[in-house]
């Protein structure tokens, strides 16, 4: 669900920075890029973990910091255009919420948020609030997976100590 929201995130980034933020800022392309960054992150992390649950962690946690930062990006935007930042319980943020349980949710479902700058930032930020709570329990189930069970090394060894009769 992570990575389907991420890719959510993704996709909308560029429509929002091609239509709100000027084509020459560098801004532009750091907000496309952490989106991008908190997507590839995830697919990466996801294939270390057979191999590595080190590096599934670590790249997970690299998605996360990515999607943060794009989350004070969108942020930023509200604030820096005089525009509103919509609080938790607003109703437009429930009713954004809510999309989370539409059928075959892909960016289109988020469309026709896209149209003001106010409400595409904000749409914006609930989806990467959603997106990093997801993967903050990734990352805690992953952590405590670890901690039980240990990584592949350690399942190698003790499985060598088992064929071994130790």
């Amino acid at each position: 669900m992570s990575y389907q929201n991420s890719i959510i995130v993704h996709d909308l980034t560029v429509v929002f920075t091609e239509k709100y933020v000027d084509k020459f800022s560098r801004t532009r392309d750091q907000m496309v890029q952490a989106a991008r960054s908190g997507k590839q992150n995830i697919v990466e992390g996801s294939m270390a973990s057979g191999t590595s649950k080190e590096s599934e962690i670590k790249l997970t946690g690299v998605a996360r910091a990515s999607l943060e930062e794009l989350l004070v990006d969108y942020q930023d935007f509200l604030r820096q255009h005089g525009l509103k930042l919509w609080d938790i319980n607003d109703p437009r943020v429930k009713e954004i919420r809510q999309l989370t349980y539409a059928k075959n949710r892909t960016a289109q479902t988020y469309m026709t948020y896209m149209e003001d700058p106010e409400k595409a930032a904000n749409v914006m930020i609930c989806l990467i609030h959603q997106t990093n709570y997801l993967l903050d329990q990734q990352l805690r189930a992953m952590e405590r997976d670890f901690t039980n069970n240990g990584g592949l090394r350690e399942r190698m060894y003790q499985a060598r100590q088992n064929n071994r009769g130790y």
